[in-house]
């Protein structure tokens, strides 16, 4: 295991961090990565534990799409989204960062020991504690404030009220940096937080575009092909409201077999992504 520790004030601390009203007085760093990683374009991707399936795939996509273009995908390695915007950075080998709430030797939560692995193979993760510090419940806002140090923008996908994922917008409104929003359906108590935020003034993100503005990145790509035949029924159909195969089937009166591999098709170019059975049309536009 490969662990350095950076001080402030000495390069390479990361210079964003470093202008934070509370920066660490240093940072452990694990993984072979240059911790020079850590002065890199980076946007912070943070919501829920217990989130829906849908924050699951926005945060995935989102994830995925955005380590493409060139971002370094920041969270906390924590359950539901943060898990999520991880592994989507990973599914385009793209560069990720987690920010541990306990020393730096400890994979937290346990479950996530793979995810660690997979993260500091090209990655790295951080911790503002060294080796044997265990987690405690406040450690974790204290961690926030690096996750949002860290980077230019906040994005927060689904947040209930008095969440963890406030706490990390709210530091990063405190360090000047952009807050944005996926906006949450208005009955559900995991978006109640997120959609406060687009109350007071946060950037709605509809589309990994919109993030990607923030940055001055223009999403530059080649035409999305249009789909023909039951492949292209079958997109048009998630894109005006998610639904699992069998309803798909229904809905088109076609054998499920057959709704499955055009799922399949559109799963393997990256156009619909899968959640608790229910699929749902890219964010990509």
């Amino acid at each position: 295991m490969n662990v350095r520790r950076l001080r402030r004030g000495v390069t390479p601390y990361p210079p964003l961090l470093r202008a934070i009203p509370d920066p660490p007085l240093a940072l452990w760093v694990r993984g072979d990565a240059d911790p020079e990683l850590l002065a890199r374009r980076s946007v912070a991707i943070v919501g829920a534990r217990a989130c829906s399936s849908y924050g699951r795939s926005v945060a995935r996509t989102l994830g995925r799409e955005l380590a493409a273009a060139g971002l370094v995908v920041v969270s906390g390695m924590a359950r539901g989204i943060d898990a999520e915007a991880h592994r989507g950075a990973l599914d385009v080998g793209g560069i990720t960062i987690a920010v541990l709430g306990c020393g730096i030797d400890r994979d937290y939560p346990a479950a996530h020991r793979d995810l660690a692995g997979r993260i500091v193979e090209d990655g790295l993760i951080v911790s503002e504690y060294e080796a044997g510090v265990e987690p405690a419940p406040w450690r974790f806002p204290a961690r926030n404030r690096i996750i949002a140090g860290l980077c230019a923008a906040t994005v927060v996908v689904e947040a209930r009220e008095r969440s963890g994922a406030l706490i990390t917008a709210d530091f990063a409104l405190e360090d000047g940096r952009e807050v944005m929003v996926v906006p949450g359906e208005i009955t559900s108590a995991v978006s109640a937080g997120s959609n406060a935020l687009l109350r007071l003034g946060a950037t709605p993100v509809t589309a990994a575009a919109d993030v990607l503005e923030a940055y001055g990145i223009e999403l530059i790509g080649e035409p999305v092909a249009a789909l023909e035949g039951l492949v292209g029924t079958v997109l048009a159909k998630v894109s005006e409201q998610p639904a699992s195969i069998d309803e798909l089937a229904r809905t088109l009166a076609v054998a499920p077999g057959e709704v499955a591999a055009a799922l399949i098709e559109l799963e393997l170019v990256g156009r619909v992504s899968e959640g608790d059975g229910v699929y749902r049309a890219s964010m990509t536009r």
